[in-house]
């Protein structure tokens, strides 16, 4: 699709008759086909978002019972991740996930999106770019023979933090993604005031962002805390791996 993208909607439009016509029908019983469809496209809409099955189950007329079905079958067959999130740095929170499509140029098709044009000036452009993200580390661990291992962040005074990623022992990496090329130093403010509330464990605090286009990248945007890409964010959590990999466990139990 890279080399013909004028040919992306058509590929897409195939791949999600194919998945529904086979993949679906192997793992589910699942009859009306035209409102698996409505599902998907509504899930679209949401990326990004906290999941709340009743606001997906009213618009489709079906129960939260076959919603939880769906989200199950969309799992299994690798179409979306949801992301817990973290309550007193290392314990989940009883509450619902944030809800990713793992493939952004689906998620780009289902939304209307044609263009980078369209891209570039769609009100959806940061949730596809922190779900691009987010599936990157998910590939990259797994591929890596990793656990899956990504969560968010929220407490009742407002504080969010996009991702934190854990890195061993006490040892987080937390995460605010923004679509812009460009960074500010306002952008860092999530992570620097939860790294504050974080003094007893070892914290990575990074911005990431959409290379620029003169392929230069921030660097330290605010006090421990730098701007990376992409690629540059997946490159700092191999290293991190490798390192606790490398330690031996009397040094891991000192941490």
């Amino acid at each position: 699709m890279i080399a013909r993208p004028s040919a992306a909607q058509l590929w897409f439009r195939s791949y999600i008759q194919t998945y529904l016509e086979r993949d679906v029908r192997t793992v589910s019983e699942i009859r009306d086909l035209s409102t698996f469809r409505r599902f998907l496209s509504l899930l679209a809409l949401r990326c990004g978002q906290m999941l709340h099955k009743t606001d997906l189950a009213a618009p489709l007329g079906v129960s939260v019972p076959t919603i939880s079905a769906w989200l199950s079958i969309l799992e299994t067959t690798v179409q979306i991740i949801l992301i817990p999130f973290y309550e007193n740095f290392g314990k989940r929170l009883v509450k619902s996930p944030k809800l990713y499509l793992v493939d952004s140029g689906l998620a780009c098709h289902l939304l209307g999106i044609t263009s980078d044009r369209e891209l570039n000036r769609s009100p959806f452009l940061g949730a596809l770019f922190e779900g691009f993200v987010a599936s990157e580390i998910v590939r990259q661990q797994l591929n890596e023979g990793q656990r899956e291992e990504v969560y968010c962040f929220r407490d009742q005074q407002g504080l969010e933090v996009d991702l934190v990623v854990p890195r061993g022992n006490r040892a987080l990496t937390l995460l605010e993604i923004k679509a812009s090329r460009t960074v500010i130093p306002s952008m860092a403010e999530p992570v620097v005031r939860l790294r504050r509330a974080m003094r007893q464990y070892d914290v990575t605090s990074l911005v990431v962002h959409r290379r620029a286009s003169d392929g230069e990248d921030t660097a330290t945007v605010r006090e421990g805390v730098r701007a990376v890409s992409l690629e540059q964010l997946l490159s700092v959590l191999t290293r991190s791996r490798r390192r606790r990999r490398s330690r031996s466990p009397s040094e891991e139990q000192r941490r």
